[in-house]
């Protein structure tokens, strides 16, 4: 967590349980969140996609300014995470929606989540706003779509070869830490290869 975070108790704009903090971003780096249950079926592609690009970033040579956040579910305590850096990446997976992936920007918004422990990306950028005054780091999703979410079932083969793709898409993005380039990659539900 970023140092001289100071809590307000007067303040009653965040979100339950945010404390008011100190952020000065440092204008470069990217921050990747992903979410996702391992014990159901495909809402495990997060943290897969995640475990491959620790393994990637370890073997380069030369390290990269990205930085890695697991979890279970996005919660509001993740605005804290994106401070110091310039861009964001969210990744979850979809139940619908473009196969093999959907990639989007995502803008600051206060929606059903928000005062919620299970918070969207646009509600999380929203928090940051509320609770640390300066525009957050420009973020985007990227939604993997899955098959299959039931309890202790595996991961689907589909999604497998989903995540295959989605990883050489996030690498590309991870090599190009640049602000105009993500937002020439996206909107984007192509087949998952970068031109």
């Amino acid at each position: 967590r970023p140092e001289g975070a100071r809590q307000s108790p007067g303040d009653r704009h965040g979100p339950p349980g945010l404390a008011m903090t100190g952020c000065h971003p440092q204008g470069g780096g990217v921050v990747v969140l992903a979410c996702g249950n391992p014990s159901r079926g495909d809402d495990a592609v997060g943290p897969l996609l995640l475990g491959r690009l620790r393994r990637w970033l370890h073997t380069r040579d030369s390290p990269l300014p990205v930085t890695l956040i697991e979890a279970f579910q996005f919660q509001p305590e993740h605005a804290l995470d994106l401070c110091g850096h310039r861009l964001a990446l969210f990744i979850d997976a979809a139940a619908s929606g473009p196969v093999p992936y959907e990639f989007s920007p995502v803008t600051p918004h206060r929606d059903a989540s928000y005062s919620s422990h299970a918070m969207s990306p646009a509600a999380v950028l929203h928090a940051y706003v509320q609770t640390m005054g300066p525009s957050p780091p420009a973020a985007w999703l990227l939604k993997v779509r899955g098959e299959r979410f039931g309890l202790g079932e595996p991961v689907s083969p589909a999604v497998m070869e989903r995540l295959a793709a989605a990883e050489q898409w996030v690498r590309d993005l991870c090599l190009r830490p640049e602000i105009e380039y993500w937002r020439c990659r996206g909107p984007s539900t192509r087949s998952g290869t970068p031109s």
